[in-house]
């Protein structure tokens, strides 16, 4: 059982010891050329007028979550898709179930005004 995934492992270890190796020869045989601009924690050019400490507005972490669940749904549809030939009807309506039930969620946002930029 263990040994078919020895390839995985071999390729775990390979692809980690070559990540290690590049982060160290980058780090002993690159360009050492520190200043000051290079030193401060933002790097549009401009310096920072003040510390990043204000609030952001619950719209923001709303946007990205609707984001995040959108992107998960996507996510399980793509195989469903590429499958969709060779399965039979019970996982179709499982499918049409999840979408359902996805849009219900949907609708609540909508409605709750999730979807409103103010």
């Amino acid at each position: 059982m263990l040994s078919d995934y020895f390839g995985i492992l071999v390729l775990l270890v390979m692809a980690a010891g070559v990540s290690g190796v590049f982060i160290i020869l980058s780090e002993k045989l690159g360009p050492k050329k520190p200043n000051p601009s290079k030193n401060i924690p933002y790097e549009c050019g401009k310096i920072p007028f003040e510390l990043p400490t204000g609030r952001h507005a619950v719209k923001f972490y709303l946007a990205g979550i609707l984001f995040v669940i959108f992107d998960i749904e996507i996510i399980f549809l793509f195989p469903w898709a590429a499958a969709f030939q060779d399965l039979g009807a019970g996982v179709f309506f499982s499918v049409m179930f999840f979408l359902a039930v996805f849009e219900l969620g949907f609708l609540y946002a909508w409605r709750k005004g999730a979807l409103q930029w103010k």
